[in-house]
């Protein structure tokens, strides 16, 4: 067997699979499907400062190859996970990050504060596709100002490994990619959900809430692979790929690409077990090439 593990930042993970926020819970939903500890590592859903309802309903639709989703970041608020969530998970044999979000920047800054006293929690990504409300509801991650504003200010209270996780509602994802290195992330998770819709011919209506919504799975891999691809080439800290990730050579393809891991989400919602399965076919797929190591096939693209 192939040594698996791989380091993000200080971050030390066992293999470098991961499951990306929202499609996975707490990693509590999934006990009854497959060993949680054999993960690399699990983000939980998006937090925030406040508790958030999240958008009306309907807000998921599967479109071709993929899916649509504006849940709008639907949680209890970070009070909440540490006084009843972080008691539940916090021995969980594996590394827990939470993933955070905010509409300003002050909100970021205090959520990280909070997290940041949480002793089992290593990591926390840094969602900064959320709107900024004082700049006009514009994302903090689509220019590489607003990214370094907001990465900035939490990289001051957050003592231990950041991830920022990109949009790819951008021009330039490398420039964004290049701020936040930057401004002291110590690793950069892409690619986000890209902005789509859909609509109902019939009654002539979109089929989500919003209007607008994220699009993931399959239909975004190509993009997802191109753009990591990019950000590679263009900042030295470690990048977590994803974007319609489905099996182990999805996986393997990102890492080529320069992925040191790799996170999985829309397939958690077809095959629970589906990260158990891509960290074996990924074991299969070093055996078979020869290799001893995962890390030799960050970044081995041959071009």
């Amino acid at each position: 067997m192939a040594d698996l593990s791989v380091n993000i930042g200080e971050l030390k993970m066992k293999n470098p699979v991961m499951t990306a926020s929202g499609t996975f819970g707490y990693g509590e939903e999934f006990e009854d499907f497959i060993d949680i500890a054999r993960i690399g590592g699990i983000i939980v859903k998006g937090t925030t400062l406040h508790r958030r309802e999240g958008n009306p309903y309907p807000r998921m639709a599967e479109t071709p190859s993929g899916m649509l989703n504006a849940v709008g970041l639907q949680n209890k608020g970070v009070n909440y996970f540490v006084e009843h969530i972080y008691p539940k998970i916090k021995d969980t044999d594996t590394n827990i990050i939470v993933n955070v979000s905010g509409s300003a920047i002050e909100d970021y800054v205090k959520t990280a504060e909070i997290i940041n006293e949480l002793v089992n929690i290593p990591a926390i990504e840094l969602n900064i596709s959320c709107p900024n409300v004082k700049q006009g509801g514009m994302a903090f991650g689509v220019s590489a100002a607003g990214a370094c504003d907001v990465i900035s200010a939490v990289r001051s209270v957050y003592k231990k490994t950041l991830i920022v996780k990109l949009s790819p509602n951008v021009t330039d994802i490398t420039e964004i990619a290049r701020a936040a290195e930057a401004s002291g992330a110590d690793s950069v998770s892409l690619i986000n959900t890209i902005l789509g819709m859909a609509i109902d011919a019939e009654k002539r209506s979109p089929l989500l809430s919003t209007v607008t919504g994220g699009l993931s799975g399959p239909a975004v891999k190509p993009i997802a692979l191109r753009m990591v691809w990019q950000v590679a080439k263009a900042v030295k800290i470690p990048i977590i790929g994803l974007g319609g990730i489905m099996d182990w050579k999805d996986a393997v393809e990102f890492m080529l690409a320069g992925a040191t891991a790799v996170q999985i989400g829309t397939a958690n919602f077809i095959d629970p077990a589906v990260t158990v399965k891509v960290i074996d076919g990924i074991n299969n797929y070093l055996d078979r090439h020869g290799y001893s190591s995962v890390k030799d096939i960050i970044g081995a693209l041959e071009v």
